[in-house]
């Protein structure tokens, strides 16, 4: 990513997401992700989060290894919470983003420094050029931030040079529409909505920012990646966004599944 326009990002994403109010003083704040929200900012965001996670780590998790001691690669790990987790379960994570921030980006993981009397590393570099030799990691895990990616072919390559034989590919909180136009419909409107009310588009990288079940089929071949889907329940109110939608003549909403990549 050329140097500008990475700047360029992170000044309007950090700038957005202080607006959005993310982040906290409090150090509880950050121990208590991602199952509550205690500013009460993003509840409903961390609901879903904590619901996606929770599901991971008792359906997913297990089955990538043994119970700790898996090395697993967190992307997109924002302020390591994640990590924090993992780290809690006997595992060994790395947490990677570009975001550097004290607040809401990689500087705030000291507060899980602290709690766990030790450090887990963070990594500030990109997805797309991952500073770690071939085969080393059992696991790498896009925590809702493979949507990021510009092409994700080649960033999901770039994730499998990383992997051992047998490692898995993990997609989290990532929106996955049935069509690619649903998606692009969401672009549209987000694009609108952040132009309103933020005074940028937020497209200086451009970002994919959805998923869709032709892509997540293309992809398997591309990459050579053998996908396990699992579809979280996240509440009847969340079930029938879809039906609701359809009444209504709104664009079907995304769904949040989470994607298992076995790579061939």
């Amino acid at each position: 990513m050329e140097t500008a326009a990475r700047q360029r990002f992170l000044d309007d994403y950090l700038r957005i997401r202080r607006a959005e109010g993310r982040g906290s003083d409090d150090p509880q704040y950050y121990l208590a992700l991602p199952y509550r929200d205690l500013s009460g900012k993003l509840a409903s965001q961390w609901a879903i989060r904590g619901r996606t996670y929770r599901y991971f780590e008792r359906h997913v998790l297990p089955a990538l290894g043994p119970a700790g001691g898996l090395d697993i690669l967190d992307l997109g790990a924002g302020t390591g919470w994640m990590s924090y987790r993992l780290a809690l379960r006997g595992h060994r994570s790395v947490a990677v983003d570009i975001l550097t921030d004290s607040r809401d980006g990689l500087g705030a993981a000291q507060h899980y420094f602290n709690q766990l009397g030790y450090s887990f590393p963070v990594i500030d570099a990109e997805f797309d050029d991952l500073p770690f030799p071939n085969g080393s990691f059992d696991a790498v895990i896009y925590n809702a931030s493979l949507h990021y990616s510009s092409d994700y072919a080649w960033t999901l390559m770039e994730a499998r040079r990383c992997l051992r034989p047998g490692g898995r590919i993990i997609v989290l909180d990532s929106p996955v529409y049935k069509t690619p136009e649903d998606g692009e419909k969401m672009r549209r409107e987000r694009r609108e909505q952040f132009l309103v009310q933020y005074g940028t588009e937020s497209d200086h990288i451009r970002s994919v920012e959805y998923l869709d079940v032709a892509t997540i089929d293309a992809l398997a071949r591309e990459v050579g990646i053998e996908w396990r889907i699992y579809k979280p329940w996240y509440g009847i109110a969340w079930h029938m966004r879809p039906l609701k939608a359809r009444v209504k003549g709104a664009r079907p909403p995304s769904r949040f599944w989470i994607l298992e990549g076995k790579v061939n």
